[in-house]
C-alpha cells in the first residue's frame, strides 16, 4: 500500500523524534476521543509537544487550531509540520536540548 502524503510527513517526524530519544505517541481517534487533537504528542526532556502533521498546502481545521490554541495556552509547544517545515521539529528539540 502507497504512503499517503501525511503519512510521509508522519514518518519524517518520527524518524527525527527517534534521534532525539523522544517519548511520543499517536493519540487514537475514537468514539470517545476528542476531535482536533494534534497527530503526534510528543514528550522531550520535560517539554510537551504537539504536532500537527500536514501535507502540501493543507491547512489546519478549526478545531484543530482550537486545541492546538488550548495547548499553547496551557504553557505546551505546538508545531505544524509539512514538508518543507520539518527542519522546524529539529530545531525546536535542538533549543530544548541546548536549554
Amino acid at each position: 500500500m502507497a504512503k499517503t502524503p501525511e503519512k510521509k510527513v508522519k514518518d519524517m517526524c518520527i524518524e527525527i523524534l527517534k534521534d532525539f530519544r523522544a517519548y511520543y505517541f499517536f493519540p487514537v481517534m475514537g468514539g470517545y476521543g476528542r476531535s482536533g487533537i494534534p497527530d503526534i504528542i510528543v514528550c522531550y526532556r520535560g517539554q510537551f509537544i504537539a504536532v500537527e502533521c500536514k501535507a502540501g498546502f493543507n491547512k489546519t481545521t478549526p478545531l484543530q487550531d482550537k486545541e492546538l490554541a488550548a495547548i499553547s495556552t496551557a504553557g505546551g509547544i505546538t508545531l505544524v509540520i509539512r514538508e518543507d517545515t520539518i527542519e522546524l521539529l529539529q530545531q525546536e528539540l535542538r533549543r530544548i536540548k541546548h536549554a
